[in-house]
C-alpha cells in the first residue's frame, strides 16, 4: 500500500555530535529533503534507483496527512546478535499484527500499520508513533511472523497508545493488586471483594441473556466477523469473560478453551519471561476491565433486559464498563469497510471500462492491419494474394476471438 505514494525519500548517515544521524535526502538530486516539503519527494523506483546507486544509504517513507499510514518505532528492544526481543516489543509487534522490519540498526523495529494517530503523547520511552512531517527509513528486512502487507489495526493502536504511550498520570485507572487470583475473588480497587460461586453453564447463560449477548454468542462460536484480526476477537472474548468471571485468570483461561476461538497459538510461548499468547491475552484483558459481576449486587441481566423492552427510558445497568480500547463497538469499523469495498468495487468498474475501451480500439487495429496486408498481398501477386487472404482470414480469426471479437 506505502508503494502507492510518491512519498519516498533516501537518506544517508552521517555524523552528528559524534552520533550517527540518518539525513534524508531527494532521490535523483541528493540534496536535503524535508518531510514537510513533497518536491523533495519521489516515487519508490526512483528511490530505490537513486539508492541502487550507491549515492543513498538507503530509502524512506514519508508520513503526511493526507495518507492513512501509521508507523510504531520500537527503539532498543532486539538483540542484534541473538535476535532475542524484549517483552514489551513483541507484545506491540502481536498485537499490532501488520508488517514489520528490523530497523537499520538491528537493534529495532518498524511497523506500518493503516489507521489514525489517537490524540494526546506520541512518544514514551522507547516507542515512539508518527503519521505526519515525519519519514521512517525502509529496509525490507522484514519479519517472517508478520504479515507481508500493511493491515488496518486501528483497534490495536489505540490500545497500545493508551497503554504504552498516553500519559497514565492523567486518566488512567489504577490496578487493583489481586486481580487473576484463581480463587474466584477480586477486588475493584473499592475495598469490595467479588466470589462469583456459580457454575460454568449457569454463567454462560448470564452472559449470553445479557444485553450484548449476541456479541457474546458470535464470539463463543468463533465468528470474528467485525474484527481486524483473529486476536482482537481473542481479547474482545477475554474482556467478557473477564467481567463474568469476576477477574479469575483461571477460570477465564478454561472457559475460552471450551469456545470457538481456541486455537494451538493459545499455548504458544511468545514472550521472554515464558508466557504463552493466551496467559498474556488474559493478563491484558483483565488489566482492561473496570468493573466486574457480582451475583451479590446485580440484577439477573435477562430481568433487567425484560424490563428494559418495557420502558425505554429505562438504564441497562448490566454493562459493563469496558476498556475502550477493547470493547468499543464495531460500527466504525464496519462502516470503514463498507467504505473501502465501495471504493474498491467503483475502482474495478473504472477498469473494466478502461479494458472494455482497450479492446475495442484492439478490434479496430487488427481490422485496419488485416485490410493493409490483403491489399499488399493482391498488389504483389493477385492469386498469392487469394491463398495469403484466406490463411490470413484464418489467423485473423483466430486472433479476434482471443480478445473476444465473435463477429
Amino acid at each position: 500500500m506505502v508503494e502507492e505514494y510518491d512519498q519516498w525519500v533516501c537518506w544517508r548517515e552521517e555524523s552528528r555530535d559524534g552520533k550517527p544521524t540518518k539525513i534524508p535526502v531527494t532521490p535523483g538530486s541528493g540534496e536535503f529533503a524535508s518531510s514537510t516539503d513533497p518536491p523533495t519527494w519521489a516515487s519508490i523506483e526512483t528511490a530505490l534507483e537513486y539508492a541502487d546507486s550507491r549515492e543513498a544509504d538507503g530509502i524512506g517513507f514519508v508520513f503526511t496527512d493526507d495518507d492513512p499510514i501509521v508507523g510504531v518505532d520500537l527503539d532498543d528492544c532486539r538483540d542484534p546478535e541473538t535476535g532475542d526481543v524484549d517483552d514489551v516489543a513483541q507484545d506491540i509487534i502481536e498485537r499490532l499484527d501488520s508488517y514489520t522490519e528490523i530497523s537499520p540498526s538491528g537493534t529495532g523495529f518498524h511497523v506500518l500499520i493503516e489507521g489514525e494517530l489517537p490524540d494526546g503523547r506520541n512518544r514514551r520511552g522507547s516507542i515512539e508513533l508518527y503519521d505526519t512531517a515525519r519519514f521512517f527509513t525502509v529496509t525490507g528486512d522484514s519479519l517472517e511472523e508478520t504479515p507481508g502487507r500493511v493491515a488496518r489495526r486501528q483497534d490495536a493502536l489505540e490500545a497500545i497508545h493508551w497503554e504504552y504511550v498516553q500519559d497514565t498520570d492523567t486518566g488512567a485507572k489504577s490496578e487493583p493488586e489481586n486481580r487473576g487470583t484463581t480463587n474466584e475473588q477480586v477486588s475493584t480497587g473499592e475495598g469490595v471483594d467479588i466470589d462469583v460461586d456459580l457454575e460454568d453453564e449457569e454463567l454462560l447463560k448470564k452472559a449470553r441473556n445479557a444485553s450484548n449477548g449476541s456479541k457474546f454468542e458470535r464470539l463463543w462460536n468463533g465468528n470474528t466477523v467485525g474484527y481486524e484480526s483473529q486476536s482482537e476477537a481473542d481479547m474482545a472474548l477475554c474482556c467478557l469473560l473477564a467481567f463474568w468471571t469476576g477477574g479469575d485468570h483461571a477460570r477465564v483461561d478454561r472457559l475460552f478453551r471450551q469456545s470457538g476461538l481456541l486455537r494451538e497459538k493459545w499455548d504458544d510461548v511468545h514472550y521472554g519471561d515464558g508466557s504463552t499468547y493466551g496467559e498474556k491475552t488474559i493478563e491484558r484483558a483483565i488489566a482492561n476491565t473496570s468493573e466486574f459481576y457480582d451475583p451479590d449486587t446485580r440484577e439477573d441481566s435477562s430481568e433487567a433486559s425484560s424490563r428494559e423492552s418495557e420502558s425505554s427510558t429505562t438504564n441497562n445497568r448490566n454493562e459493563p464498563a469496558q476498556n475502550h480500547a477493547y470493547m468499543v463497538e464495531k460500527n466504525r469499523l464496519l462502516s470503514d469497510r463498507v467504505d473501502n469495498l465501495e471504493a474498491a468495487l467503483e475502482e474495478k468498474d473504472e477498469r473494466i471500462a478502461e479494458l472494455e475501451t482497450t479492446n475495442e480500439a484492439l478490434r479496430e487495429t487488427l481490422s485496419d492491419y488485416q485490410e493493409e496486408l490483403e491489399r499488399r498481398d493482391q498488389a504483389s501477386d493477385p492469386e498469392v494474394g487469394e491463398t495469403s487472404t484466406e490463411e490470413g482470414n484464418s489467423i485473423w480469426t483466430r486472433a479476434r476471438r482471443f480478445v473476444g471479437d465473435d463477429n
